[in-house]
């Protein structure tokens, strides 16, 4: 990660953390999935920057660019899951290094410049972009297969493992000025159907179907775009059913229509 900048950043009570950066223009800030920064992760990174922005890469857990690792990932499930930065069965709590992001989020505006911050939140980040969207230097959240509350019962599957309050400033602002993109694959079971037709519900309401095809099922409200990409018997990506990384591992190039 040589063609990256860093820098120390500690706010809001938490000690400081390694932020990587790279590129010009209005800021990014790409939250790394549960494998950790895994190197698609970082190419990833790469790929914003080469589209015009700076990117932001903040360290959450584990060390960069190290190939995925079975093991080590699941070593990391039991860490994150006593840890109390992140909340992995919380129904209706946002886990509290989500303050910590706000302030990096404000932090990236600030030496960015633009009109605002995009945020990605990736599997086990993917839900704090519904935290992130309550502050105001948040103008582009994008949901890639929002994993937590770990779906042990049927609530937690459909629950947004965001607080009450959190929510409702992501509602009004996403009504207003800053729509939500919600993205994951349609047999993803770690990002499930239930937490997306939750999302439709109170973002939504009852969408229009803009696309359904083998390739893609969009669903755009007023306030909510969600892009299911086909994963079922016979798509034409050669998808597991088991697919879960959208943008990192299992991305496919002729699968990205965005734009």
């Amino acid at each position: 990660m040589k063609d990256f900048s860093t820098f120390e950043f500690a706010s809001e009570g938490f000690p400081a953390r390694t932020v990587y950066k790279k590129g010009a223009g209005p800021a990014v800030v790409l939250l790394h999935e549960l494998p950790g920064m895994i190197p698609e992760c970082v190419d990833l990174g790469r790929r914003i920057a080469a589209a015009g922005f700076t990117v932001h890469m903040p360290l959450l857990f584990d060390q960069p660019d190290r190939s995925l690792s079975v093991g080590r990932t699941l070593g990391l499930v039991a860490q994150i899951c006593i840890s109390q930065e992140f909340y992995c069965f919380a129904k209706y709590q946002s886990s509290p290094i989500t303050q910590w992001l706000k302030a990096l989020c404000r932090k990236a505006h600030a030496d960015s410049g633009g009109p605002g911050v995009g945020v990605i939140g990736m599997c086990l980040t993917g839900g704090f972009v519904l935290s992130l969207m309550a502050d105001a230097s948040v103008m582009a959240p994008v949901a890639s297969q929002p994993s937590l509350p770990i779906g042990i019962t049927r609530g937690h599957r459909a629950a947004l493992g965001v607080s009450e309050d959190d929510l409702e400033a992501a509602k009004t602002r996403a009504e207003s000025e800053v729509p939500l993109l919600a993205i994951r694959f349609s047999e993803d079971r770690t990002s499930p159907k239930e937490r997306f037709d939750t999302l439709r519900h109170v973002f939504g309401g009852t969408p229009e179907v803009v696309r359904d095809d083998e390739v893609m099922c969009w669903k755009r409200g007023k306030a909510l775009e969600t892009i299911e990409s086909n994963s079922g018997p016979g798509n034409p990506f050669d998808l597991s059913p088991r697919a879960h990384p959208v943008l990192t591992l299992e991305l496919r190039e002729a699968a990205i229509l965005f734009g």
